[in-house]
């Protein structure tokens, strides 16, 4: 299988330059399935879902919930997570059932670490709290509500700077109904406090986020900033309950505001997952794992001011469940991957009969 993905990686710039897809960069055209420092790729023995996982100087740090308990885990490789042992760092009561998703996010402004989970009946009542610590693997204070803009159902919430303002982005509800979960975003006068309304930035109206849904999906958004300090959500569509789930991009045009859903350029499809009908023109499918999605960029601190320059391969987590093996929540394991920078990659969209396009950077991401 090695051998084939090395055949796959050298000829996948071809395909893409046949496909129109050229990288500004030259060493951006030459990845490979493997990122140099993180040996061995791919699966861990982490069997669980929604990773989330930061680096602070030379360890990594993870957060997992097993739906009653937040665990925290340290090591000195990526890989290395899934052999470390698990730190308890919240047990929740009776009333907080249903612990979902959580993200672990260190504050550049207040040096703090803090973990955003939902928590809820599992249903209607799913809400975000946040718990925080002077420390990334324990010392987790009692969390307490997030009281986002409207109130709604919210998950998968995670916050970050850009352009000096510090921002909180979630997957929620429109109103009170299972419809459809959309991405929102607000900003933060604090790492706990939203000021201001909710701006809805993303809603799962395309075709290929439609090929599974009640409700449709948009979720799990992950905040990186590209070569040009344009800010990119890298989020999950379709159901995660079956292998259309995968991994899409929205791209904040240069100078545009995080608050304008109008600012704020869609893929034409996928860029990660292991159907080809719904993936991106010049985007090939996975080889090993269907239904790749919630993932997390490994960065620096867990802040998007590190996020990596271009001509290279960097270190990304996320979820899948091996092909060959049933799709299911109780399948899903953790797998270590890469990512690089893509440029040229034009976005389009039509609105209010006025098509119009964005050109930039994108990513490609790797198993």
């Amino acid at each position: 299988m090695r051998k084939v993905q090395l055949v796959f990686s050298l000829l996948f710039p071809l395909v893409l330059a046949a496909c129109g897809e050229t990288p500004l960069t030259p060493t951006a055209a030459r990845h490979s399935q493997q990122a140099p420092f993180l040996t061995p790729q791919g699966q861990t023995s982490i069997r669980n879902a929604d990773p989330s996982v930061i680096r602070v100087g030379s360890t990594y740090y993870s957060v997992e919930s097993d739906g009653t308990n937040i665990y925290s885990r340290a090591a000195a490789s990526l890989n290395g997570l899934g052999s470390a042992s698990r730190t308890l760092i919240w047990s929740s009561p009776k009333n907080m059932p249903n612990l979902w998703a959580p993200e672990l996010v260190r504050d550049p402004g207040t040096g703090r670490y803090y973990v955003y989970f939902a928590s809820g009946n599992g249903g209607s009542g799913q809400r975000t709290y946040v718990t925080e610590s002077s420390s990334p693997g324990s010392g987790y204070n009692t969390p307490v509500l997030m009281n986002l803009p409207d109130g709604k159902w919210a998950i998968d919430g995670i916050s970050f700077f850009f352009n000096n303002q510090r921002y909180f982005v979630w997957s929620g509800w429109a109103g009170d109904t299972n419809v459809e979960q959309n991405l929102y975003i607000a900003a933060m006068s604090s790492p706990t406090t939203t000021t201001g309304g909710r701006s809805i930035i993303s809603q799962p109206r395309e075709g290929w986020e439609r090929v599974v849904g009640n409700p449709y999906i948009n979720e799990g958004p992950q905040p990186i900033k590209d070569p040009n300090g344009q800010l990119h959500l890298v989020y999950s569509a379709n159901g995660s309950w079956s292998d259309q789930y995968c991994l899409a991009d929205l791209r904040l045009r240069s100078g545009g505001n995080p608050a304008n859903v109008w600012d704020w350029y869609k893929s034409n499809g996928c860029l990660f997952g292991s159907n080809r009908n719904t993936l991106m023109s010049g985007w090939d499918p996975t080889l090993n794992v269907n239904g790749p999605g919630h993932h997390s960029f490994v960065l620096l601190n867990g802040d998007i001011g590190t996020s990596p320059p271009s001509g290279s391969n960097f270190p990304m987590m996320y979820h899948a469940v091996p092909k060959g093996t049933t799709y299911s929540w109780g399948n899903r394991i953790w797998y270590s991957g890469s990512f690089t920078w893509w440029g040229n990659t034009t976005y389009s969209r039509s609105c209010c009969n006025n098509p119009n396009t964005d050109t930039g950077w994108s990513l490609k991401f790797f198993e």
